[in-house]
């Protein structure tokens, strides 16, 4: 019994900080957890920045309405649900979510949630729980699965190494080099070609 645990940025849609970033031309943004290890570092200073520059949450979510699934994510998605049990889980948030779960056939998703004031302001954010990707796959193990998880960022590399078998997934090399030891893939037919054998593995 094996659940597919998948990332949502830079594996299946295309960073959304870094998307916003390039309309609003404030490079700050484009930094990730590609970059940052330490996500709650991470959180406050895109706050911090965003509260600088006088944007919100809805010039976010009017980026998010433009961006679309990485080519062949969709079909990628179709095909391996087809076969597998599938849960995308992310570190973004659900107000930023829904408008890619509709572009991607509703697909499960685990995420955390944004506190916005009034004023549009997003004031903060809330974890489910801490070291969410970590504590999901060893929470769906309890319950009898086995986790296959990929990812490409420094967030992901819990949940990797938590799971039966876990790949990067067009990770930087940066990220590669330090984990030789974790398969890094390129391509959705590597990526659905890996999770077969494992599945058939047992």
């Amino acid at each position: 019994m094996f659940i597919v645990c998948l990332d949502l940025e830079g594996v299946l849609v295309p960073e959304i900080w870094v998307e916003f970033a390039k309309e609003t031309g404030i490079n700050e943004l484009k930094r990730t957890t590609r970059d940052e290890p330490d996500y709650d570092k991470l959180m406050k200073y895109r706050l911090n920045v965003l509260k600088e520059n006088s944007m919100g949450l809805k010039e976010i979510q009017d980026t998010i309405s433009r961006i679309n699934p990485m080519d062949g994510a969709k079909n990628f998605l179709d095909e391996l649900r087809s076969f597998a049990q599938v849960i995308i889980v992310s570190d973004t948030f659900y107000q930023f979510a829904q408008p890619l779960m509709k572009k991607l056939g509703y697909p499960t998703i685990f995420c955390n949630n944004l506190i916005v004031g009034d004023n549009n302001q997003i004031d903060d954010y809330q974890m489910r729980v801490e070291n969410t990707k970590y504590t999901t796959v060893k929470a769906l193990q309890a319950a009898g699965f086995q986790t296959i998880a990929s990812g490409d960022s420094y967030n992901d590399l819990p949940m990797i190494k938590a799971s039966k078998a876990g790949f990067l997934f067009r990770s930087p090399e940066e990220i590669r080099q330090a984990y030789p030891d974790i398969k890094a893939l390129e391509t959705y037919e590597e990526l659905l070609e890996e999770i077969k054998k494992t599945m058939n593995n047992k």
